[in-house]
């Protein structure tokens, strides 16, 4: 996890980094000891013939060390630092065989979609579209799976900004990425940020005590997973997301992660407290864009003590209208009688713009 850099980066700073640092779609900046490779939400990862030379690298190295206070060497040969806008990671030669290694990547306070944007690029469908927004007005728990670089963080982003701003949200993260007090200006939100001393597990019982109504765990990686369904057990809503390929994988996904003998019992809290999965996916069009989209929406839910995933969206198509009995009763309580139709969708159409 980085270190927060108090201080705004400049071009003298960042060097032959700059330009792309001030490109909106440019999410990261990597350089592996020899290229430099950009990874552009349009046009996917390319190589850029740029000049990185020893000269700058050495003063860009002594730049980030000397902001967080700390020695870059062969002893100590991971550096990371946060700014508010960027995350940087560097390793150093004598781990790093290839050469010095940079890492930047950039998670700027703003949301980039919109639900028109959204809708007419085919990222879903406008009744799809709809169901997303209702489940939030439900206050239901959310789990955005997809390939690194899919986009979940920013599809977790966007789904937050329909949080009404009287329910206090508590997000928790290693580094800053969700910037939700940001985004939603005059929201109560408490902002937790993870170091050596305040782990996912410390956090997240913490939150517990700080009456939230949401929260959110920027990624669930390990046994923290379990106290994190822990807290939605009790009627704390949530959004998190994780690494996976396919929706019906992530019960097993979720118990591989946890430390705990019974996992019959953990897989039944599973399907009772995680409510909707969305895997986002993205792929090269033939005219070598980026297209980013809904390939598989869920709902997740513990009947009749069966465990059962409800698949609604596969492939990016929609394929059913079935929602589970417990997930209507959601919808019915928070006065939606139809949870494909969004009542305050007009209302919510121009947010983000």
């Amino acid at each position: 996890m980085g270190e927060m850099i108090d201080f705004e980066p400049t071009e003298e700073q960042f060097g032959v980094f700059w330009k792309y640092i001030l490109e909106p779609d440019v999410t990261g900046i990597n350089y592996n000891g020899r290229e430099l490779w950009i990874t552009d939400l349009k046009k996917g990862r390319y190589k850029v013939e740029e000049e990185v030379s020893e000269k700058f690298l050495t003063q860009y190295v002594n730049v980030i060390a000397n902001c967080v206070n700390k020695q870059f060497n062969a002893v100590n040969s991971v550096l990371e630092a946060d700014t508010r806008d960027l995350r940087i990671s560097i390793l150093h030669p004598s781990v790093a065989k290839s050469g010095l290694s940079i890492s930047i990547r950039k998670s700027p306070p703003m949301i980039r979609n919109t639900i028109e944007g959204m809708i007419e690029s085919g990222y879903c469908s406008k009744k799809v579209m709809q169901l997303l927004l209702n489940c939030v007005i439900a206050k239901m728990n959310f789990v955005f799976g997809g390939e690194p670089g899919a986009g979940k963080t920013e599809m977790a982003k966007f789904f937050m900004q329909f949080i009404p701003p009287e329910q206090r949200v508590i997000t928790i993260e290693d580094s800053l990425e969700l910037h939700y007090g940001d985004i939603n200006l005059g929201h109560d939100c408490v902002e937790l940020q993870i170091r050596e001393d305040f782990d996912y597990r410390t956090a997240i019982k913490a939150s517990l005590r700080q009456d939230p109504d949401w929260l959110m765990l920027s990624e669930a990686r390990s046994v923290e997973v379990t106290e994190l369904l822990e807290s939605w057990s009790t009627g704390v809503c949530g959004f998190t997301t994780l690494h996976l390929d396919d929706l019906r994988k992530l019960p097993d996904r979720i118990l591989s992660m946890m430390n705990e003998n019974d996992a019959q019992r953990m897989e039944n809290r599973i399907y009772a407290d995680v409510g909707v999965g969305v895997l986002i996916r993205m792929k090269k069009d033939a005219d070598g864009s980026i297209k980013r989209f809904v390939d598989q929406l869920c709902f997740y839910s513990r009947e009749e003590e069966q465990n059962k995933v409800f698949m609604l969206v596969e492939d990016g198509k929609q394929i059913s209208e079935e929602i589970p009995t417990e997930i209507r009763k959601k919808f019915v309580r928070a006065g939606i009688n139809d949870p494909f139709k969004c009542e305050k969708m007009e209302e919510y159409r121009n947010w983000g713009k």
